[in-house]
């Protein structure tokens, strides 16, 4: 076997392979002599089967499994002689001229092919400390548990069923039918059967529960809304809809008291106990917004501070795959990218330059996480995997069966908890300044990164 290496570019190189026609007709006779002495074919004693008959038989697949075997051998070698670490699968091209490749199966020519392949960049690491970050934290005041528990006591307000002649009124809970219609045509989406809102709570659209107060259980009622110019379903926002509403059944609130007896409701033993579980509830939910907004910034700072080629056969394929979600989204949605402000060609660019960041980003992220030997537990993942699976009830075991039996699906459980572990060896070396900020200030920072994540992301 004759190796050439005819390119070496960037992270691109190319290799010409050529295998002597001799080689693979000694190949090809190895194997039917093999075949010879375990064939068992009418006519001939066992092992005495003439290899030229074995030939007429079998020898074009024996011939296309050794020209496999060639190039995977030749493939390893490749990688092992240069000590190569691929990006991608190597592309092998056996060139268009079916007549030669013809008589390389007839072991009358020899096997030349090209082998195109692009390697993983090499990433200088070090210089984390010159990285600043700021992280904001936020307090959590008594107003704010206060009104997390009364919000909760609000969702576990007991209701009275109304009978008789009684009115729907503003906090009641009722039970509706209803059917919407555009232009006297029912949309899709439109139609609900025993919907239950709370009256005033501003669950539906504008309008809509306040024409539902003064109806009686068992009336049948049109109401007219206007869907908000910015709804999410492009295709009605801003339209003009009525709705035949029937109600169903009304029940009036009861009152609420905030005690200890509201605490074990909720399995715990005092109001003291339940008030510390809404705080640290409220503190997590603090944390993970902050985290969310210092780890995008760490990744820009890291993005910005690592500039180095990424593998073009890495990004097509992050690209196509963050694309179909795209475009699955838009299908889904009824938006347009003139609804988006943009155009086609304007959004490809963008998201090229997301699929490059990303695949950037990660190939970062694995060399600090290998340099820094960091491994993910069978443990962590199962965890990980059982928290996958409580998002579906009674269907946990499905959830369990399915991974365990889907490799690539497990490593999409691994691969987030690798990514944050990672980040926290990386965050552990960079500059870190604590802000204390409000709440506010909290959400608004943290929605201005969702808003970018959702340019990187709108395929979720």
């Amino acid at each position: 076997m004759q190796v050439t290496e005819t390119l070496s570019q960037g992270l691109k190189r190319e290799f010409k392979v050529v295998i002597p026609a001799t080689d693979l007709a000694e190949r090809v006779e190895g194997q039917l002599a093999e075949v010879r002495a375990k064939a068992r074919i009418d006519g001939f004693r066992p092992g005495k089967v003439p290899v030229s008959h074995l030939k007429r038989l079998y020898g074009r697949s024996i011939m296309a499994e050794v020209v496999q075997d060639a190039v995977n051998e030749a493939n390893r070698k490749i990688v092992e002689d240069n000590q190569l670490r691929l990006a991608t699968e190597p592309k092998i091209d056996l060139g268009g001229d079916k007549d030669e490749i013809e008589k390389v199966f007839e072991a009358q020519a020899d096997f030349a092919f090209t082998v195109a392949l692009e390697v993983l960049p090499k990433i200088e690491l070090g210089g984390f400390e010159e990285i600043a970050i700021e992280r904001l934290i936020v307090d959590v005041p008594d107003s704010e548990v206060d009104l997390v528990m009364n919000r909760l006591a609000e969702q576990n307000r007991a209701y009275t069923p109304k009978e008789g002649e009684a009115l729907a009124e503003n906090g009641d809970k009722v039970t509706l039918d209803f059917v919407g219609k555009i232009d006297g045509e029912a949309f899709e989406g439109g139609a609900g059967e025993n919907i239950d809102v709370v009256l005033g709570s501003g669950s539906f659209l504008p309008g809509f529960e306040s024409q539902v107060e003064g109806m009686k259980i068992g009336e049948s009622r049109t109401i007219a809304v206007t869907f908000p110019e910015d709804y999410s379903a492009a295709k009605l926002a801003g339209k003009e809809a009525t709705f035949d509403v029937t109600l169903k059944a009304a029940a009036a609130p009861g009152e609420i008291t905030i005690d200890d007896a509201f605490a074990k409701g909720f399995g715990l033993e005092d109001l003291g106990k339940l008030k510390e579980t809404v705080r640290a509830n409220i503190e997590r939910d603090h944390l993970a917004a902050s985290r969310g907004k210092w780890k995008r910034d760490l990744l820009d700072a890291l993005d910005n501070k690592y500039v180095f080629e990424v593998p073009e056969g890495l990004v097509t394929q992050e690209f196509e795959t963050v694309w179909r979600k795209v475009e699955a989204e838009q299908r889904r949605s009824g938006r347009s990218y003139e609804d988006e402000g943009t155009t086609e060609v304007a959004a490809r660019a963008e998201y090229q330059k997301i699929a490059e960041r990303r695949v950037r980003l990660g190939l970062l992220l694995a060399e600090v996480g290998d340099k820094a030997e960091i491994k993910v537990s069978d443990e962590e993942v199962s965890q990980a995997l059982a928290q996958r699976a409580r998002a579906f009830p009674g269907q946990e075991q499905v959830v369990w069966d399915y991974y365990r039996k889907n490799p690539q699906a497990l490593a999409e459980i691994r691969a987030p908890l690798f990514e944050e572990k990672v980040v926290d060896h990386i965050i552990a070396q960079v500059k870190v300044t604590d802000k204390k900020v409000s709440k506010e200030e909290l959400l608004k920072a943290a929605s201005a990164e969702e808003d970018e994540e959702a340019a990187v992301d709108s395929e979720k």
